[in-house]
């Protein structure tokens, strides 16, 4: 049932709306509309397609980026075609290499960022975190506030996802078999990450792009904290009333971080800082920032492997004992000591290549001539603000990155306020239901057959009131 959901509200969606979910490479690729065309009109169909398949990856299980990335083909093959029988060689060829260094400089940053948090999980800095909590004796409304809490100020590090999994193993495991109360954990995680993401350039992908296409400064993303915090506090309020003050039974689990571990965490807040330095001052892209931020993670790596290898040197034949917990909690099996490149490997691969599609589909589409039509229906009919807080209503059912991205490459004009609140309902939108999130999907295979899409559904009328109340917010605290 959930699968037929995620199928058939998306196509709809999509069919109404398909030119907010298309964008043009360059401003000059209009010169030919094929809007009307056999070559457009196939085009369209193959990306609603390609997206339908999308919606239904739980069902399905084939993963997301495959048909996003064969649809970018075909379209781009249809949009060369279109534009060569018109008598224009040049556009298509132009249009997409701009695409590819928009997805490029995206994907490097995104790939630092990750390989970052895959390092600091190796080190066991998450898990460190998620034992101190355990085995602190808090109730369960305090584990509800806490996790929470923690959900809203490591997202704008961290990716939501990462850290939605992070506190969802938190709930599990201090009360695995209280399902009332996983629910509206599990609930209140996704929205406190998704809300914490809204207000960093590194709190989500579409937060990323939004400051990579300058339309909002570092800083000013900050503007969006109290609106954020109201999107989380007012149906984490209303939850709380639902969480017993009981007193679960503790855990003696004891994780101490690995060798390394906490000066990983110190090149990544540097690492963050020379993007932003770099960006701000200089006006280099915040890629070169993080990449450069990869090369230290890189070169400290070299001395925590020859941490390692002198361990193996040392204990040449370890005892089974230390075999058992020693050696396996703090140090990797001898044959392979720490690798960076195993930390790279491990990065969201999928989702890199689904945003490769994305960008890729969105800006064929938009090459054949569709950008204008959607900007003109969406925020020349409609009017700017309207379209916002559609955008985030759209974010629930059809997945935020190619709705940003199209808004961004449309590039309505629009006030500073205005791009912030496209910002805000983009990041929050999707906590309205469960499929609407990577946060939420993951939190769904966490905590299988517990936390569901009619689960979620309950309290969304909850969470459509924070999701007002923080637009509310914005238009009271930031200004028209």
């Amino acid at each position: 049932m959930k699968s037929t959901i995620r199928f058939a509200i998306p196509s709809l969606i999509l069919m109404l709306l398909a030119p907010l979910a298309l964008a043009s490479a360059t401003g000059e690729a209009h010169s030919v509309d094929l809007t009307h065309t056999t070559f457009g009109i196939i085009s369209l169909l193959v990306f609603i397609t390609a997206y339908g398949v999308v919606v239904s990856e739980e069902f399905l299980h084939l993963r997301k980026s495959k048909p996003m990335m064969i649809a970018a083909g075909i379209i781009w093959a249809l949009v060369a075609i279109g534009y060569v029988l018109h008598g224009d060689n040049e556009t298509a060829g132009i249009a997409v290499r701009h695409n590819i260094t928009e997805f490029a400089e995206l994907m490097l940053f995104l790939l630092a960022a990750m390989t970052y948090i895959n390092t600091m999980d190796e080190r066991q800095i998450f898990k460190a975190l998620r034992a101190w909590l355990i085995n602190k004796g808090f109730t369960l409304r305090q584990i509800f506030w806490i996790t929470g809490l923690l959900a809203f100020f490591i997202s704008p590090v961290a990716d939501n996802l990462t850290t939605a999994l992070l506190m969802g193993a938190v709930v599990l495991a201090v009360a695995p078999d209280n399902k009332s109360f996983i629910v509206v954990a599990m609930i209140n995680i996704v929205v406190a990450a998704n809300a914490g993401g809204a207000y960093s350039p590194f709190g989500d992908i579409t937060t990323l792009m939004v400051w990579q296409k300058q339309k909002a400064s570092f800083f000013q993303f900050f503007d969006l904290f109290i609106p954020s915090l109201v999107n989380w506090l007012v149906p984490a309020f209303l939850m709380a009333f639902s969480v017993p003050k009981s007193q679960p039974h503790g855990s003696k689990e004891k994780v101490d971080v690995r060798p390394g571990g906490f000066m990983v965490v110190a090149l990544f807040i540097l690492t963050i800082c020379l993007a932003v330095l770099g960006h701000n001052y200089l006006n280099l892209p915040p890629v070169l920032g993080m990449m450069t931020g990869m090369g230290l993670l890189k070169f400290y790596g070299f001395f925590i492997r020859r941490a390692d290898l002198a361990y193996y040197r040392q204990h040449p034949t370890p005892d089974p004992e230390m075999l058992s917990e020693e050696f396996q909690d703090h140090f990797k099996p001898r044959h392979r000591p720490f690798d960076i490149f195993i930390s790279m490997k491990r990065a969201e691969w999928d989702t890199l290549m689904f945003f490769y599609g994305v960008v890729l589909c969105v800006g064929g589409l938009g090459t054949i001539g569709y950008l204008a039509l959607a900007s003109e229906s969406m925020y020349g009919g409609l009017g700017a603000t309207t379209a916002n807080v559609l955008i985030g209503v759209l974010s629930a059912i059809v997945d935020n990155i190619p709705v940003m991205f199209a808004v961004l490459t449309m590039d309505p004009h629009m006030s500073m306020h205005e791009w912030l609140l496209a910002t805000l309902t983009a990041g929050v939108g999707g906590s309205m239901l469960s499929i609407g999130s990577a946060a939420g999907v993951g939190l769904m295979g966490q905590a299988r057959g517990v936390y569901t899409f009619f689960a979620h559904l309950r309290w969304s009328w909850a969470i459509v009131l924070g999701y007002a109340a923080s637009i509310w917010a914005h238009m009271l605290v930031n200004g028209p």
